[in-house]
């Protein structure tokens, strides 16, 4: 199966992701492991304790929104950065495409903010398209790798931009992480006015990613890296669907 990012007529996911899909990260030196609630439902727990302890650590547990992670149609994909030892160091979650704007966390974040009507007009704009809502990004305290633990994480909306069939993704978060998550191409919708969430402590804005414009913002290392990681998920998947067709799926 081609995976290419670039493309409008974008690659249809249409076979069951029963077993996840890995690799090793150089930069961090673990393992990527890209995989459904469903599918592995142990390394989604670790994934939901991580981003619990974390959260707590940072007083914005109220921003973790427990009860959309029990409910695992919230939840389409998710990555776990794995250590030899089996631990996940950091993690992200996919939630789409979005079928409205309703259906976005982002609503939710600008409710009673100025900018909500033109964030709804954004996303409103883009779901023809496809859209995926990146969430509950978090990281685990290691001096040692959590710079390249920030940059493995903005990469990540291109690998489920490809497996869910997208066009954007769609992200929040406060402007320390923003601009790490600038580097693989991201760019904040100026136009949106930050909104205090989870409270009056954050300047939480709203960023995009476009699999047709990236290139244009990302820095030349993450963009290689990008095309790296798009080249090893398309021959995984090519695997997966040799798998599929042989036992006739």
């Amino acid at each position: 199966m081609a995976v290419n990012q670039l493309r409008a007529d974008r690659p249809n996911f249409d076979f069951p992701l029963d077993q996840g899909i890995e690799w090793f990260d150089s930069d961090t030196g673990c393992t990527i492991v890209v995989s459904t609630p469903t599918t592995d439902p142990g390394l989604w727990s670790d994934f939901i304790d991580g981003a619990a302890r974390s959260y707590h650590k940072h007083g914005i547990e109220n921003a973790l929104d427990i009860d959309s992670l029990a409910d695992e149609a919230n939840t389409q994909l998710f990555h776990a950065v794995v250590s030899d030892a089996g631990a996940v160091m950091a993690g992200i979650r996919a939630k789409g495409p979005l079928k409205s704007p309703e259906e976005s966390h982002a609503l939710v974040e600008w409710q009673s903010s100025p900018g909500l009507h033109m964030a709804h007009k954004m996303i409103s704009d883009r779901v023809p398209f496809g859209v995926v809502e990146m969430k509950t990004a978090w990281i685990s305290d290691n001096p040692g790798r959590s710079r390249f633990l920030a940059s493995t994480l903005a990469r990540t909306p291109f690998t489920a931009m490809a497996l869910l069939n997208a066009q954007f993704v769609l992200a929040t978060a406060g402007v320390h992480v923003l601009n790490r998550w600038r580097t693989s191409g991201g760019v904040v919708a100026t136009k949106v006015p930050a909104t205090p969430y989870p409270d009056d402590r954050y300047r939480t804005k709203m960023m995009w990613w476009d699999r047709g414009t990236f290139t244009n913002h990302a820095d030349p290392a993450q963009v290689s890296k990008i095309f790296n990681e798009m080249a090893i998920l398309a021959r995984q998947l090519d695997h997966v669907n040799g798998r599929a067709l042989g036992s006739g799926l």
